[in-house]
């Protein structure tokens, strides 16, 4: 192939591709929003249906369909695939109508950087390549429908359907953007995402008796958050206690108390630790009278660092330098994303391929315009690479 003429290409479909980052972050699409997030869907499918692609629509009931769309479908070649969630966490109407604005080289708006910016880089470079007559692999572009809620908390319907789809995939690029300090990374690992409930329960009495009767479950629940907020490694385990609710009345000894804990942990190795730590923490009553119940909540498994994953970057840094791009460093991110699923299916995965920007899940979202390009550049010179 052609590169300079698919990158040439890119360029002058660039304006047009910008529009359609617009339009989409206008649609407003959060997790729980069904009729957001297939209406995003569907701008997707109406924007390329006269092209030939082969176009699946896979029904879910409680968040949007899963979609895959796929160019050269006949081709024998194993697929590549890119894919990008379209679900996005803020509630419809907080920012405003329209949703989405230009400022300079900026386009503010709920998903601009993450990840809808890097669902448009896919299809831009989808369009470029096949107006530029690339026919080499099925090229699939899989839109997931509730990331940002942890893929799914009823068995993880969506992102199971997805890896289900690209089981046989070459290479599965993540279209999620990346902040100012992750700009010459690509994520080759993540921390998993686990989350528990603190349930506790104490035994409630007048105000004016706790000196002699009553346990206050609020008194056991902030024992055992100090202790809990004490695992804090920089590049390993970490806590967060973020939500705490219990009691009713000022004057009464609280017998009810609840919060919440955010894990984030780097290996399979470290989550069992997190559990032995959890364990002990709740098994230890501060307050006589105190006890306690843990449920957890959701789960992300990490994105471990993995041999296939690199080879994978190496490749594309192969094929980055003979187009004239600058290489990727192997990064790590804090945050979950699908990414993890993918690897953990064992299909090479490289992510955070998507848009810049900066403020991603605040009101001041946004994705850099002028990234938009450099990031279908790079998916073009993987694609044609692997």
């Amino acid at each position: 192939m052609d590169i300079s003429r698919i990158f040439n290409t890119i360029d002058g479909l660039n304006d047009r591709y910008v529009d359609v980052w617009e339009d989409i972050c206008n649609i407003e699409s959060p997790s729980d929003c069904k009729e957001g997030v297939d209406a995003v869907s569907s701008y997707f499918i109406k924007l390329v249906e006269k092209k030939g692609w082969r176009i699946e629509r896979f029904p879910e009931e409680r968040f949007g369909d899963v979609v895959c769309i796929t160019m050269n479908p006949d081709s024998d070649k194993d697929p590549i695939a890119l894919s990008g969630h379209i679900d996005t966490v803020h509630p419809v109407g907080l920012f405003g109508t329209p949703a989405a604005r230009r400022e300079g080289d900026r386009l503010y708006g709920p998903g601009a950087m993450d990840c809808k910016g890097g669902v448009v880089a896919g299809f831009l470079a989808m369009h470029a390549l096949d107006e530029c007559g690339y026919s080499d692999r099925p090229i699939m572009m899989l839109l997931q429908s509730n990331e940002e809620i942890g893929s799914g908390l009823d068995k993880k319907g969506p992102i199971r359907r997805i890896c289900e789809q690209a089981k046989n995939s070459v290479a599965f690029l993540n279209l999620e953007g990346h902040e100012g300090y992750f700009k010459g990374k690509a994520c080759v690992e993540r921390k998993g995402i686990a989350g528990y409930s603190f349930r506790i329960t104490g035994i409630s009495t007048h105000a004016s008796y706790c000196a002699r009767e009553g346990a206050s479950a609020i008194t056991e629940a902030a024992h055992k958050i100090i202790e809990l907020e004490k695992v804090k490694e920089q590049n390993g385990l970490t806590f967060s206690c973020g939500v705490i609710t219990g009691g009713s009345v000022r004057n009464t000894v609280p017998g009810e108390c609840e919060f919440l804990l955010d894990v984030r942990f780097p290996s399979q190795s470290d989550l069992e630790r997190a559990k032995e730590i959890i364990r002990r923490v709740a098994e230890t009553v501060y307050v006589p009278g105190c006890s306690c119940e843990v449920t957890m909540t959701c789960m992300r498994a990490a994105m471990e660092k993995c041999d296939r994953n690199l080879a994978l970057l190496a490749v594309a840094n192969a094929s980055f330098e003979k187009n004239g791009l600058s290489p990727l460093d192997a990064g790590m991110r804090t945050g979950g994303s699908d990414a993890a699923d993918v690897t953990a299916y064992g299909i090479p995965c490289l992510d955070s391929l998507g848009v810049g920007g900066e403020r991603a899940h605040s009101k001041e979202e946004y994705g850099v315009i002028s990234s938009l390009s450099e990031s279908a550049k790079r998916l073009v010179s993987i694609i044609t690479a692997v």
